[in-house]
């Protein structure tokens, strides 16, 4: 951005300077637990989590605690035959014991693999025996689910239960097996590209893939993380997020980032709603958060003007996972009093786009630029660069700027040589997202690949739309999708769910469609909308087209 730019937004731009001047460094050997915990044990007033039960039931956890804790269930785990590159399952919600299980994991030289709680039996029963994991530690949130497929899971060796009864002798009693285990215990020495979890794909495209990332992608997500909060950690910082931490989400954009820096880490059991975001950022005077769009949606309806009921203490936001759009960006600049940072990124390499509106303008529903250390470009299906303005897939390429590599890459897909091969371009990793980039060198999210279509010979994107009809006091969430149609190829499609007070007729149809005609193209607006109770998400609370997409193809009769 150019001076006379600069004076008219008042903003500083020091994007190009931090880009240029970057440069990784990254240890022969490096192991995220000695990192993100080892370190900071010997502070023992120094606090790592702040837990809550939807019960308002509160724990707390230092790091002296923490590493303790990790030690006694490395020697259990080692006890069991665990050895280094054996995948340990964890199937853990927000709680203490989840940093535990993946810091003894790590520190082990095992590979953890964290499960979401929201799992159902098939699918988890596919995530196990598909890593091969052999030993398991799980809760009463995931029990019965593992239960149910429990003979199925022939990897298993060990299944360690927390808080519910072992029922039978072949789990074992969190509580009472860590009592007898000693407390301390030597870290395997790992080089930084050793691998340290297993991630599964959301599957939200077909099935889910188990993405192996390295010790040393952490490090990759650093530069990121620190510019998407606003330069974390700064005195006082206290960080929260409803992000699952058994998904990258949650888990590289939150937790170990937080942990890294040695600060405090808010975690909650329970589902998310408004009410419960404002009161934990109310209650433990929260400075940095990670909220996806649909969160913050959510919030925007419940409570348009939010400081002049809590107090908060929010110094930056961050938000992925979908386009935040101007409606909820300005609401949080002007509600919240923080600009959000928008940023783009995925389990194989995360966190390579986004904003840090104090370093460089953010612009409302952009992306952002690539982060320092990453060399990110919109390629065509050729894997050539196309140019501005022209909407092509989000890449990254093997190395930064100064042709060094970068370490922010997964090691392949697990046992799925052919899917590593076909996300590569050469050396740029395709992301299957679609932007466009505009003069300023800012992105702009255009949908995922599989998302876009066309209708009557015009090309769709939904986030558009969807980000129009949000805008609208009536709508509190919307996903667009084509309805096949024989003369016109799709119809474009909205699912609308309503805000509190609104009832979805004929004259709020027309009262909507005369919204988007008014604001975007007109063959934009949606031909028809559907009033829905809730939108289908992922388990990381991404919107999934898809289910609709497939549902309005069955109704016309081509599924």
């Amino acid at each position: 951005m150019n001076q006379q730019k600069q004076a008219k937004t008042g903003q500083t731009d020091h994007y190009q300077q931090l880009y240029q001047d970057f440069y990784w460094e990254v240890p022969e050997h490096f192991n995220i637990a000695d990192a993100c915990c080892r370190r900071w044990a010997g502070d023992r007033q120094r606090v790592a989590i702040l837990h809550e039960d939807s019960a308002g039931d509160c724990t707390s956890l230092s790091y002296a605690a923490l590493q303790r804790q990790a030690n006694q269930l490395s020697n259990l785990l080692q006890q069991r035959g665990v050895k280094a590159g054996d995948v340990v399952a964890c199937l853990l919600p927000q709680r203490p014991e989840t940093a535990v299980t993946l810091m003894a994991c790590l520190q082990l030289g095992a590979i953890a693999m964290p499960l979401s709680s929201l799992f159902g039996p098939e699918a988890l029963e596919y995530r196990l025996q598909h890593s091969e994991a052999v030993a398991l530690i799980v809760d009463q949130s995931g029990i019965a689910a593992y239960r149910s497929v429990a003979e199925l899971c022939t990897c298993l060796q060990s299944v360690i239960t927390l808080d519910c009864p072992a029922d039978n002798l072949a789990e074992l009693d969190w509580a009472s097996q860590m009592m007898s285990m000693p407390e301390q215990f030597t870290t395997c020495q790992t080089r930084a590209g050793d691998p340290a979890l297993l991630i599964y794909t959301s599957g939200t495209t077909g099935a889910a893939k188990g993405a192996l990332i390295p010790h040393a992608a952490l490090i990759g997500n650093l530069p990121g993380f620190v510019a998407s909060q606003n330069w974390f950690p700064q005195d006082g910082d206290v960080f929260w997020s409803p992000a699952d931490w058994a998904w990258t989400g949650g888990l590289m954009d939150a937790l170990l980032p937080t942990l890294y820096f040695g600060r405090t880490i808010v975690g909650y059991q329970g589902r998310f709603s408004a009410e419960t975001a404002y009161y934990l950022l109310e209650k433990y005077q929260i400075t940095n958060t990670f909220l996806f769009p649909t969160a913050l949606k959510l919030m925007m309806k419940a409570e348009p003007a939010p400081r002049s009921r809590y107090r908060l203490q929010l110094r930056a936001i961050m938000s992925a996972g979908e386009a935040v759009g101007d409606a909820v960006f300005d609401w949080c600049r002007q509600a919240l009093d923080v600009i959000p940072n928008e940023m783009f990124g995925q389990t194989e390499m995360n966190y390579i786009v986004g904003n840090s509106h104090q370093q460089w303008p953010a612009k409302a529903g952009s992306m952002g630029h690539p982060y320092p250390g990453h060399r990110v470009a919109v390629i065509d299906e050729e894997g050539k660069e196309v140019a501005d303005g022209v909407t092509g897939e989000v890449a990254l390429h093997r190395c930064d700027i100064h042709g060094h590599p970068d370490p922010v890459f997964f090691l392949g897909y697990w046992k799925n040589p052919e899917a590593t091969r076909n996300k590569f371009s050469g050396d740029w990793c395709r992301s299957g997202d679609l932007a466009t980039r505009d003069a300023d060198g800012y992105l702009w999210y255009q949908g995922r690949a599989d998302d876009m279509f066309k209708a009557a010979g015009y090309r769709i994107g939904p986030a558009e739309i969807e980000n129009c009809l949000v805008r609208h006091p009536a709508v509190a969430n919307a996903a667009v999708v084509p309805k096949p149609d024989r003369e016109r190829g799709n119809l474009v499609k909205a699912y609308v769910v309503l805000s509190k007070g609104y009832t979805g007729d004929a004259k709020l149809v027309a009262d909507l469609q005369a919204h988007v005609r008014g604001k975007l193209a007109p063959y934009e607006y949606p031909k028809e909308i559907e009033f829905i109770d809730a939108l289908p998400l992922t388990t990381t609370g991404k919107l999934q087209r898809r289910v609709l997409r497939l549902q309005e193809e069955r109704r016309a009769g081509l599924k």
